[in-house]
């Protein structure tokens, strides 16, 4: 093993844009080692551009890392750890954007929104806590208030942020025994490239919409409103920076007064009927 620097360093995914690229950069100027990670290393020219203008290249470490390949996720972690000598934090923020509906999706295509926003989160948190574990870390998962509140036209995606906000909150306790604080960062509307992906999903939702096509032209219209007052990668991934040094972080975290109103609700309604209500009330065409 290599010999310990002192520099503490943290593994964070999906860097190549939006969220994961400003936490990247944002990590380093407050001192970390950061290993940033991403599917394809070819698209690091945007991070390695922010790294440069904040005068923090030396403190970013791309690699290259697919969260989907349970092997590759240990091999990383061993390497981080073996050139570095510790591993002080994991942010799992790699994930993948999933519109429409369940009765017209494919199950592989499910299938695969489990993979990248499930079931990578879980094997990276696996392969990273002996690490974390043995220096007292800190492990943050970037959800979405789409993990609080399920959302129409979101049945996969919502699923699985779900699954992760329930694995996260379960874990919590029995990692705070060991001294590993974790944390789940929700943030609301990001402007982000995830945000522009998902307009290719929308056309072809809407090229074939079925019986769904007047609920489904008033979602539309619901979140084009809802983006007008988006966050910036760099407002959203302020919160999540800071929880690296906060002495003791608090579980749940969300990332603007938006995100904490659209939350609220769901957090205090014991029957459910109050998320219901807003929900189904975006599936009303306007008079």
């Amino acid at each position: 093993m290599a010999e310990d620097t002192g520099t503490k360093t943290v593994l964070i995914t999906g860097t190549s844009t939006g969220i994961g690229l400003a936490a990247a950069v944002g990590a380093a100027q407050a001192g970390w080692h950061v290993i940033a990670t991403m599917r394809d290393p070819a698209r690091a020219q945007a991070l390695n551009a922010g790294a440069a203008e904040a005068g923090v290249s030396h403190l970013v470490q791309v690699e290259r890392l697919d969260v989907t390949d349970a092997n590759a996720v240990k091999t990383c972690v061993a390497q981080i750890v073996a050139e570095h000598g510790r591993l002080d934090a994991v942010v799992n923020n790699a994930g993948a954007g999933f519109a429409g509906t369940i009765e017209q999706s494919g199950m592989d295509a499910v299938r695969a929104a489990m993979e990248v926003n499930y079931f990578g989160v879980v094997a990276l948190t696996q392969a990273a806590l002996p690490h974390l574990r043995a220096g007292r870390g800190r492990l943050i998962s970037v959800t979405s208030v789409g993990g609080i509140i399920g959302q129409p036209f979101n049945e996969a995606y919502c699923a699985a942020k779900f699954a992760v906000e329930g694995f996260m909150e379960s874990l919590a306790p029995v990692a705070a025994t060991f001294g590993v604080q974790v944390a789940v960062v929700e943030p609301g509307a990001v402007a982000t490239e995830f945000v522009a992906s998902q307009q290719d999903i929308v056309a072809r939702l809407m090229a074939d919409p079925g019986p769904y096509a007047d609920v489904l032209h008033a979602y539309i219209a619901h979140v084009g409103d809802s983006y007008t007052g988006a966050q910036t990668p760099q407002e959203a991934a302020a919160p999540l920076i800071a929880l690296l040094d906060v002495e003791k972080m608090p579980f749940r975290n969300q990332t603007s007064d938006w995100a904490r109103d659209f939350v609220r609700p769901k957090l205090s309604d014991l029957d459910g009927s109050v998320v219901q209500a807003i929900t189904g009330g975006w599936l009303q065409r306007p008079a």
